[in-house]
């Protein structure tokens, strides 16, 4: 592998609000009498709740949350909206899926990656807040590696940033443009 780009990630274990958060999203589906230990009939109801309070709580962005909802009333809509949008997963799917994080842990490697490697977070991300310390930290035991933390804005949208290139295209082109290219 030449060139490395994870993105909104921490490269530790699944652990603090990300896990608690995931941890109350998943028990808010299982203990759903709908979901009836995975044997059910049609979608637990309590996961499009258990979705849209994990969505709100860990993508969006402060600021961005705070220009879009100054108000009760925009704060209500937003929330009126997401509780209308159909949910489309199935809940064992769901719940495998998510579960399947809880063991996330890239810390133990670190030192290996030969790779050129460009993180890029955001410092809005509720699941991998900066502030900690925690990903800096891990980021200098890995060789060719650095972070590229985009500033948080109005614009910005917390955990859900890099789903956006224009706040990290020329780095990902810098990253990829001198990247050594290992012979195969």
């Amino acid at each position: 592998m030449d060139a490395l780009i994870p993105m909104a990630s921490q490269p530790t274990e699944m652990a603090s609000r990300n896990w608690m958060l995931r941890r109350i999203m998943l028990d808010t589906i299982r203990n759903d009498p709908d979901y009836n230990g995975g044997s059910y009939t049609s979608q637990p109801r309590m996961m499009k709740y258990a979705i849209s309070a994990y969505g709100i709580a860990s993508i969006g962005g402060t600021l961005a949350y705070q220009a879009q909802a100054p108000t009760a009333a925009k704060a209500d809509k937003i929330v009126d909206e997401r509780l209308a949008t159909p949910i489309t997963a199935d809940a064992n799917d769901f719940v495998y899926q998510w579960e399947a994080s809880h063991d996330y842990n890239a810390a133990d490697r670190l030192e290996q990656i030969e790779a050129s490697l460009l993180l890029i977070n955001s410092a809005d991300d509720e699941r991998n807040p900066p502030e900690t310390g925690i990903t800096e930290a891990a980021m200098k035991r890995v060789r060719n590696g650095r972070l590229y933390l985009i500033q948080a804005s109005t614009e910005t949208r917390g955990h859900g940033t890099t789903g956006n290139a224009k706040f990290y295209s020329e780095q990902v082109r810098q990253l990829l443009q001198t990247a050594p290219q290992r012979a195969m």
